[in-house]
């Protein structure tokens, strides 16, 4: 059924195309602690890429056909583009295969895959997962769509059945895995220039829950949810959220003077205990959930749920601080959808800093072209909002969007077409006492990294 599954029961020598992406690198080192001869090429120097190093992986810089060398499996990243010289040799020569297809196959080597997907969330939940399970002693498995600072990778190669999984919907990667259990944290209007409409969305979600063979855990509170997990049958139901009609609850929800949540944990109406967590947001309260409901399931103890999740500090690029310099404090956040926004800048507004700078950089054309009244909405929840172009990524501008038209819509607002622009402006302008918060899923990042470079 599987042609990679088979092939990995008899080749043992595989080559990566692009070794140092952050989705390449758990992959290569859980195939390293099989014992499988790996090498590997890339054109960009960073910490996953050292790290690839440090295990005794070869890696070559610069991609040439004669890397393949006698590689019997070669896996690319999904970001190669046709013509690379490498991807171009491999496929005349070896069985080549994408990178989902490579974390599909991994899935399927554990009894426990945990997988979690959703449309908000997901690397929070997953990192929190992670960290429960690393502090309890499960030596879990795991795949992460950012940095988890507890082992200071994207990932881990465990000993363990557990595996813990990052499971993205675009374009439907995620069904190439096999859960035992499927998370799903929430379903809202994204990735539509591939979907097409919310019930081919919907649709998507129904159909990886349903591929779970033991569990399915979901936010009984997310109507776009509740309509995902419809008809599945055969199959341990378990709901979590705010209102006491799901499985795992919170109570007495308060958000603390640091803008975080704290609450009880209820399950089917008995009080577990009291979480208090230590990352900004009354929405992190769903993922802690999501994460405890799923820990739990997998045998983890309350008492290690609530050591984990309350000793997790955030994940990379969610609502990362990077200090206060000059009295100015400098955070990056991940969010590029108008929920995640809203979510992200309501969390700021209630930290106490005299006023709340959003620097944003709207992520493809057609997100901002369909979304463009939502953006323009949540926006004008900061004092101030900076803006740089669209980032287009994969997309060509059929829409004739740009951000002008959307500063249009937010009285105050400024845009720029480069970082170092953005970067001057928000250092000459910004106060003591104010958060900069750099967003979007692009490389914005790199101006948080610029603006602090500048104050020191």
């Amino acid at each position: 059924m599987y042609e990679l599954d088979e092939l990995l029961k008899t080749k043992k020598r595989i080559h990566f195309i692009g070794i140092g992406g952050s989705g390449m690198c758990p992959l290569a080192e859980i195939l390293h602690t099989w014992g499988y001869e790996l090498s590997g090429s890339d054109n960009n120097e960073g910490d996953t890429l050292n790290r690839i190093k440090a295990l005794g992986i070869p890696v070559t810089m610069g991609q040439k056909a004669e890397n393949i060398g006698d590689a019997e499996i070669v896996i690319h990243t999904a970001a190669i583009l046709p013509d690379n010289p490498e991807l171009l040799e491999a496929k005349k020569r070896v069985p080549t295969f994408e990178r989902r297809f490579l974390l599909g196959a991994i899935s399927r080597m554990y009894k426990n895959c945990i997988g979690v997907c959703g449309t908000h969330g997901k690397t929070t939940t997953t990192s929190m997962l992670t960290q429960i399970m690393v502090m309890a002693g499960k030596d879990p498995s795991a795949v992460i769509g950012g940095k988890l600072p507890l082992i200071n990778a994207n990932g881990l190669a465990g000993k363990s059945e557990d595996f813990v999984l990052e499971a993205c919907e675009f374009k439907d990667t995620f069904l190439e895995t096999s859960p035992a259990v499927a998370v799903l944290l929430n379903v809202d209007d994204d990735h539509l220039d591939y979907f097409k409409t919310m019930d081919n969305l919907i649709a998507s979600f129904h159909k990886y829950c349903d591929m779970a063979t033991r569990a399915v855990i979901f936010n009984g509170d997310d109507e776009n949810t509740l309509k995902a997990v419809k008809g599945i049958e055969n199959k341990k139901m378990l709901s979590f959220g705010l209102s006491d009609r799901n499985d795992y609850y919170a109570n007495n929800l308060i958000v603390n003077e640091r803008a975080c949540a704290e609450f009880d944990v209820c399950h089917k109406g008995e009080t577990l205990g009291r979480i208090s967590l230590s990352i900004p947001g009354k929405h992190n309260a769903l993922n802690a959930l999501a994460a405890i409901t799923a820990a739990m399931e997998s045998s983890v103890s309350f008492e290690s749920c609530k050591t984990g999740v309350e000793a997790f500090g955030g994940a990379g690029r969610r609502f990362e601080v990077y200090g206060t310099f000059k009295g100015i404090t400098i955070a990056d956040d991940y969010a590029h959808h108008p929920t995640e926004l809203e979510a992200t800048l309501k969390t700021a507004m209630q930290m106490n800093y005299n006023s709340v700078w959003a620097v944003f950089q709207p992520f493809t054309f057609s997100r901002t072209y369909e979304l463009m009244d939502d953006f323009a909405r949540v926006l004008k929840i900061p004092q101030h909002v900076v803006m740089t172009e669209i980032m287009g990524s994969r997309e060509i501008n059929t829409y004739g969007v740009y951000t002008s038209q959307l500063a249009e819509k937010i009285p105050g607002s400024v845009w720029f077409n480069t970082f170092d622009e953005v970067v001057d402006y928000v250092v000459e302008n910004a106060k003591e006492g104010d958060l900069v918060i750099t967003l979007g899923c692009g490389d914005i990042y790199k101006a948080a990294k610029k603006m602090v470079e500048q104050l020191k």
